[in-house]
């Protein structure tokens, strides 16, 4: 690692700790030569992962977009950031531990909902109205009685 201040290719690693939940880690460094200090860090590289939309686009997976969608949803519910968060790194993992270049947004919207079937029912039956577009009452209510039908059966 190059000194930023003298341009000396050798430095010694002074401190290092994990950072982001143990995905980065911080290096403190100091030069050999001028014996000044810097601050690195080293993460490992994700792969770029495509979502393929419905009428055939490909964009980047963003995980902001995910995030916003389940914040809408879980508007008014006894439900953190964190906890939000956490589905969406959740997710991310799941996406990137399926060794794919490219996933549908159908696959990242149902991975989504069975995420929130399992902490909130109401913000899981938002998204899915939103998600799915229901046509009508009746669709919606479809849904509601499968719901209930899977917490019975528990």
């Amino acid at each position: 690692m190059k000194c930023p201040y003298c341009d000396f290719e050798t430095s010694k690693v002074v401190d290092s700790r994990p950072i982001e939940e143990g995905n980065s880690i911080r290096r403190r460094r100091e030069c050999e030569n001028c014996k000044k200090r810097f601050t690195t860090y080293e993460k490992i590289e994700q792969v770029n992962v495509m979502v393929v939309k419905k009428d055939g686009a490909r964009e980047f997976f963003d995980r902001e977009k995910i995030l916003k969608g389940i914040i809408r949803s879980c508007e008014k519910r006894p439900i953190s950031i964190k906890q939000m968060e956490n589905i969406v790194t959740d997710i991310e993992k799941e996406i990137v531990n399926m060794m794919q270049r490219e996933i549908s947004s159908e696959e990242i919207g149902n991975l989504v909902m069975d995420k929130l079937k399992d902490i909130d029912e109401v913000s899981y039956v938002r998204f899915a109205s939103v998600y799915r577009q229901f046509k009508d009452v009746n669709s919606f209510l479809d849904e509601l009685k499968n719901i209930i039908e899977e917490k019975s059966k528990k």
